[in-house]
C-alpha cells in the first residue's frame, strides 16, 4: 500500500497503482479503478478484461467517472491530508536527527548541531538556507548547477546569477525576495479591486443576469481569501520559490463563463455587498501589512544607546537599552558626539547596506521621536529634522500628534496609539519603513531615498513632565511568534 493513503480503507485504493483512486471508473463486473491505470493495462493487451476477476469483455467499454466514488475520495483525504515526509540530516551517521534547515548551495539539509558551522563560518554565512526541503534540486538553475536566487519579470521564471549574465542579460530581474513582496503588495490586492469593480459596473446594469455574476465574483473572492491564508503561511518560511508559484497562478487569467438568463424577482441588495468587499478588502490589506511585518522583523538587529553621544538631560540604563529624560543636567564631557541641544541619543552600531530592523516601545510617552540618521550629521547646535539634512524620523507631539518630518512635516492618521514602534530599513532600495507592532499597521514609509553615509537609530523621549517617573523609550527583543 502506497504511503500516501494514509489510514484510508483498501476500498479506495486501486488494485493497478495499489494507490489511492484518481478519477476512479468501474468495470461492468464492478470492480473499480483509477482510469488511467485501466486504460494503461488496455492500450497494452489485446484483449479487455477485468485487472482484478479476469471477466473478458467482448468489446472495450466506454468508461465514465464514478463521481460517487471520487467525492468519497476527496472526503476522505480532506480529513486525512497527506504528511509531508521528515526531513532528516545528511551529515548525521548514525541515527540521523531531523533537519533545521537546508543549504541551497551546499545542496544538503542539516540539523541543528551541523548547522552550526554555517552559522559561525564566515563564508558559510552566505550560503542561502531555508526550511528543510526533500527536493533541493528543485531550487537549483538545470543549466548552471547553481542556486535560484532571482526571478526574471519579463520570462515570469527563476533564474540563476549566469543566468542573470547570459540568457537573461537584459532582461528585468530582481532577488526572489523582492519579486514576493511585490506581488504580497500589489497582486491579490489588485485582484479583489477589479471584482470590486465589476460589482460595481454591475450596478448600473439593467440585465437579469447579474445575480449570477454576482455568485461567482463572490465566489472567486472566497477562493481569493484561501490563497491568502496559503500565502501567509508561506510566507513565514523562506520558501520563496514555491511562494512566487502561487502568486503566478493567482496571475493566470480565468476561463470566462456564460451565464444563463435566469428570472429575478427578488432584488439583491448591492449596497451590502459593497459594504462586505470593503471591509472583505481591508481584512486582506490587513493580512497583509502583518505577513509584511513578519518577513521585515527576519532582519532583526540588536541595537543599543551609544551614552557618548546622549544629551547631558538623558539617562540611559545600565543595559544601554532604555532612555529617558532625568530631572537635572548631568556634568558629561562635551565631546564631538555628544548632542549639545537636541535632546537625542544614537544607536552605537550604524549600518551601511542591506536591510536591518529594531523595535521600541514608546508606551506612556506623550512626545517622542524615534527613526534614523547619517553619521555625518551635526550634533551641536539647533537641526532641522528633514531627510535632506539627514535626519528620516516620525513622532509624537502632545499625545495624540503623530508626524513625519518629511520636510515639510506630514501630519500622520493612525488607527490605535502606538505602544511599539517597528523600524525597518532597505540601505540599497532607499527606504525606511515605520510599523505599529501591536496592530500590524503601516504608520509611514520615506521612499526613494539615496544613502551613501553609515545610519544610526535616534530617540528621544518626552520633553515634558521631567523626573524619575517619566516613562523610558525601551529598544524591545522582536517577537517572531506574535
Amino acid at each position: 500500500m502506497s504511503s500516501s493513503s494514509g489510514p484510508l480503507t483498501e476500498e479506495l485504493q486501486c488494485s493497478i497503482c495499489l494507490d489511492v483512486f484518481t478519477d476512479p471508473v468501474s468495470t461492468p463486473c464492478g470492480h473499480n479503478f483509477c482510469k488511467s491505470c485501466l486504460n494503461k493495462c488496455w492500450d497494452n493487451s489485446q484483449t479487455c478484461s477485468c485487472p482484478y476477476c479476469k471477466e473478458a469483455f467482448s468489446q472495450r467499454p466506454d468508461l465514465k467517472i464514478n463521481t460517487t466514488l471520487r467525492e468519497l475520495v476527496g472526503h476522505c483525504k480532506k480529513k486525512t491530508p497527506e504528511k509531508k515526509p521528515e526531513v532528516l540530516c545528511d551529515i548525521c551517521e548514525e541515527r540521523k536527527l531531523k533537519a533545521l534547515k537546508s543549504c541551497v548551495v551546499c545542496q544538503s539539509s542539516y540539523c541543528e548541531t551541523h548547522l552550526e558551522r554555517h552559522l559561525r563560518v564566515t563564508a558559510l554565512k552566505k550560503h542561502k538556507l531555508m526550511d528543510p526541503v526533500s527536493n533541493l534540486e528543485d531550487y537549483i538553475c538545470q543549466i548552471h548547477e547553481r542556486p535560484l536566487e532571482l526571478f526574471c519579470r519579463d520570462d515570469q521564471t527563476c533564474v540563476c546569477l549566469m543566468c542573470h549574465v547570459t540568457d537573461h542579460k537584459n532582461h528585468k530581474t530582481v532577488p526572489l525576495e523582492e519579486e514576493e513582496f511585490t506581488m504580497k503588495t500589489y497582486y491579490v490586492q489588485q485582484m479583489i479591486q477589479e471584482r470590486i469593480e465589476k460589482i460595481q459596473d454591475i450596478k448600473h446594469s439593467a440585465e437579469v443576469r447579474k445575480v449570477k455574476l454576482i455568485e461567482e465574483l463572490e465566489q472567486e473572492i472566497s477562493e481569493l481569501k484561501m490563497r491568502n491564508t496559503e500565502l501567509e503561511r508561506l510566507s513565514h518560511t523562506k520558501d520563496h520559490l514555491h511562494l512566487l508559484q502561487i502568486y503566478s497562478s493567482l496571475c493566470s487569467p480565468r476561463n470566462s463563463r456564460n451565464c444563463p438568463e435566469i428570472s429575478m424577482k427578488t432584488h439583491v441588495s448591492l449596497e451590502t455587498l459593497r459594504r462586505a468587499l470593503t471591509q472583505l478588502q481591508r481584512t486582506l490589506d490587513e493580512k497583509l501589512t502583518k505577513t509584511e511585518l513578519k518577513r521585515m522583523q527576519q532582519y532583526a538587529v540588536d541595537v543599543t544607546l551609544d551614552p557618548d553621544t546622549a544629551h547631558p538631560d538623558l539617562i540611559l540604563s545600565d543595559d544601554e537599552k532604555q532612555v529617558r529624560l532625568g530631572s537635572i543636567r548631568q556634568n558629561l564631557p562635551d565631546n564631538p558626539e555628544r548632542f549639545d541641544i537636541c535632546i537625542y541619543v544614537l544607536g552605537k552600531n550604524g549600518f551601511s547596506s542591506g536591510r536591518f530592523y529594531f523595535e521600541v516601545q514608546v508606551k506612556g510617552n506623550t512626545e517622542w521621536d524615534l527613526g534614523l540618521v547619517r553619521e555625518s550629521i551635526n550634533r551641536k547646535g539647533k537641526i532641522k529634522l528633514r531627510p535632506s539634512d539627514g535626519y528620516w524620523i516620525v513622532g509624537l507631539r502632545n499625545g495624540y500628534k503623530y508626524g513625519a518630518f518629511a520636510g515639510p512635516s506630514v501630519s500622520l492618521c493612525v488607527r490605535m496609539k502606538p505602544q511599539r514602534v517597528g523600524v525597518f530599513v532597505d540601505y540599497e532600495k532607499g527606504l525606511v519603513s515605520f510599523y505599529d507592532v501591536e496592530s500590524s499597521s503601516h504608520i509611514y514609509s520615506f521612499t526613494g531615498q539615496s544613502f551613501t553615509d553609515k545610519l544610526y537609530p535616534i530617540l528621544s523621549p518626552a520633553l515634558k513632565n521631567k523626573g524619575q517617573d517619566s516613562a523610558p523609550l525601551i529598544i524591545t527583543s522582536v517577537n517572531y511568534n506574535k
